[in-house]
């Protein structure tokens, strides 16, 4: 089967901070058809999210779909808190580049 890369899908692939000691991620589509279709693909699982950032599935936290924006969203633990020691990253906003390695089926 065919595959289409989340990017050539989703409206808007970010990360930001979740409190001082996790980063929320979301993937946001414009148009309710891809999100649907994407949705029931079900190319994008807990554990999709965990492999894409090389963590084990329990760490990806409050994972869900939220019909009403169409997006999904969901949250990792922080290697260092907001603004600590050697963090690199205090607003957690270039954290979302994992999510770019997502395939999900299709065809048209």
């Amino acid at each position: 089967m065919k595959t289409k890369n989340i990017c050539d899908l989703a409206r808007t692939i970010r990360s930001k901070n979740a409190g001082s000691f996790m980063i929320t991620f979301e993937i946001i589509f414009a148009d309710r058809n891809i999100y649907e279709k994407v949705k029931k693909s079900g190319a994008i699982t807990r554990k999709a999210i965990a492999d894409a950032y090389k963590l084990p599935e329990g760490e990806i936290h409050d994972f869900m779909f939220f019909d009403p924006g169409m997006g999904i969203k969901g949250n990792i633990e922080r290697k260092s808190p907001s603004g600590g020691p050697g963090e690199t990253d205090v607003y957690g906003c270039q954290q979302y580049a994992p999510l770019f390695s997502l395939e999900i089926p299709w065809e048209e």
